[in-house]
């Protein structure tokens, strides 16, 4: 029970330090400069400025040096990163003691470094509206190598049963290559029918990369529910006057929290749907 509390402890403080440094990466991808500073007076903030959480309750939210109010994105993007990282250890550990009778540490690295990278797709996109192509293509790469490197039985996708479709040892990429492409040509068309009016090329490459991160049938789950949060949220904003049905709305956070929900609970979605079929 200690030990379970203590490795709950360290992976949620490591994934607020690395929420810090997806901070720093979101911020440079746009404003590539040197040391971390104040977006206000430009001062250049010290080690106790950049404690993940603590260092924005101590200043309240505030600049140390001219007082101006620090954004909440910065201590949303370390805890959102700390619960996930948490999540994701949960889920891992448990699916990988239950398939494999060993705690899966390769597979368990690759979902932490291409949710970091969603993340940053996530933040990124919804500030910018833009999916930059330095995220999206070494996300692509390292999951494609992922793998390629479970057919070598290097890895364990144990934790949410991705089908093979009944090519053997293939299968781990022969499914996640096919449900990417899929994803991606279904995007593509919809860019191509409205000439990049209704969904930007980034996210045909988004598309393409949950496919080959979630695989059939969990890219459908998180396709859906993507369309589905956005046409809620969309409406939502609309009946509040903050929106108008002409206005650019960044689709890439609801491909992201798609993939998410299917990521942990997409066998789940799909067992219950099959259920109220009667399947």
């Amino acid at each position: 029970m200690v030990g379970n509390l203590f490795l709950n402890v360290f992976i949620f403080l490591f994934g607020l330090i690395v929420g810090s440094f997806l901070n720093c990466v979101i911020y440079r991808l746009a404003f590539p400069r040197g040391r971390s500073f104040c977006p206000h007076c430009k001062h250049i903030l010290s080690w106790k400025d950049l404690i993940p959480i603590l260092s924005f309750l101590i200043l309240r939210g505030r600049c140390r040096y001219c007082g101006k109010k620090i954004s909440w994105q910065y201590s949303l993007v370390e805890l959102a990163t700390a619960l996930l990282f948490l999540l994701i250890f949960n889920f891992s550990r448990f699916a990988g003691s239950r398939a494999a009778g060993q705690f899966p540490l390769f597979n368990l690295c690759f979902l932490f470094i291409v949710s970091c990278f969603l993340i940053v797709i996530f933040v990124y996109d919804l500030k910018h509206y833009i999916i930059p192509d330095r995220i999206i293509f070494p996300a692509i790469i390292i999951t494609i190598l992922y793998r390629l490197f479970e057919i070598l039985n290097f890895g364990h996708w144990d934790l949410f049963g991705i089908w093979d479709f009944g090519f053997g040892i293939a299968g781990p990429i022969i499914n996640p290559l096919a449900a990417g492409m899929g994803g991606a040509m279904f995007f593509l068309i919809i860019f191509l029918i409205s000439r990049g009016k209704w969904l930007g090329f980034g996210d045909v490459k988004l598309a393409f990369l949950m496919g080959l991160f979630l695989g059939f049938p969990d890219i459908l789950v998180a396709l859906f529910l993507a369309f589905f949060i956005g046409a809620i949220i969309g409406l939502g904003l609309i009946f509040a006057k903050k929106k108008t049905l002409k206005s650019e709305v960044p689709f890439g956070p609801f491909l992201v929290a798609g993939t998410f929900i299917a990521l942990f609970w997409g066998q789940e979605i799909i067992r219950w749907y099959f259920g109220l079929l009667g399947l």
